[in-house]
């Protein structure tokens, strides 16, 4: 597909950023603590650096990454597991952002795959050494976003949704489990998959004693106006899809006030509040 152009300067003199971003994290209103994390950092060849819950930035010079991550284990394993799959991240982005620049692309797929599976062995490398880490996991959506192509890769039911410019939200990743499957075959409907007795039960994640691994993939070629919405299930419990498409397209808030990730948690807690509840927006704004 042909390159998607770039937003164009608005009046006055100060161009419009290039990307924005919000991101939040709820323990819900029964969960004891908060087994969700999240992620937001952009990267060169040289460093990496930490972004604020909000934010804006030009995509030239750098590359951006926004992750969710949500743990799963007893005691505080699940939430020691989630930060672990994000802190991972940090490490493998640098040097692949330097072999880009040289000419020596390998493909997004083949770094995000070695990606996964560092944090995979590394979370069950935890879980047999010690007990009170035993079938610790987690969740991991992540979206990694250049000039011009989202790439994302993914394991779990954690979810990457995805709200061109004129409409259509579209969940971009497959959940791993069986009820995930149904749903993705037309056997049961929205309503149906959320009251499936082992709508929880997951077939793929991070560590939790899975031996077989294997992330979703892709790429989205972005444009202005687009956003996407990454989330714990927790988000879902609260929101309906079609609910989900309305907030995410509703004008970004001036001053980031309540940010875009606000609205959307702060109301599926309202409406479910059962589960940690994360969410992270990013947009890529329109041209004036």
């Amino acid at each position: 597909m042909d390159a998607p152009p770039s937003p164009s300067a608005s009046a006055g003199t100060v161009p419009p950023p290039h990307l924005l971003w919000s991101g939040l994290t709820d323990r819900g209103r029964f969960r004891p603590n908060n087994e969700d994390a999240f992620l937001a950092l952009s990267f060169d060849g040289h460093e990496v650096h930490y972004l604020g819950k909000t934010g804006q930035a030009s995509l030239a010079g750098a590359d951006y990454v926004f992750a969710v991550s949500d743990g799963m284990g007893g005691a505080k394993s699940g939430e020691f597991a989630s930060r672990i799959a994000v802190d991972r991240i940090t490490k493998l982005l640098p040097r692949t952002f330097r072999l880009s620049a040289a000419g020596m692309n390998s493909g997004f797929t083949d770094v995000l795959t070695e990606l996964f599976s560092s944090i995979h062995a590394d979370l069950l490398k935890l879980g047999s050494s010690y007990e009170e880490c035993a079938g610790m996991g987690a969740t991991l959506s992540l979206g990694w976003f250049t000039p011009e192509w989202m790439y994302f890769a993914h394991i779990g039911d954690s979810r990457i949704y995805y709200l061109p410019r004129g409409g259509g939200l579209t969940q971009l990743t497959h959940d791993h489990s069986h009820v995930g499957w149904l749903r993705r075959q037309g056997r049961i409907n929205e309503r149906e998959a959320r009251e499936h007795p082992t709508r929880n039960a997951l077939n793929q994640a991070l560590g939790a004693s899975n031996q077989f691994l294997e992330p979703h993939l892709g790429a989205v070629g972005h444009q202005p106006g687009d956003r996407f919405l990454i989330c714990s299930d927790g988000l879902i419990d609260g929101l309906w899809d079609h609910r989900l498409e309305t907030l995410l397209g509703s004008p970004a808030p001036e001053n980031f006030s309540p940010t875009l990730a606000q609205r959307l948690v702060e109301e599926a807690v309202q409406n479910s509040g059962r589960d940690n509840t994360t969410a992270v927006v990013i947009e890529i704004p329109a041209s004036a």
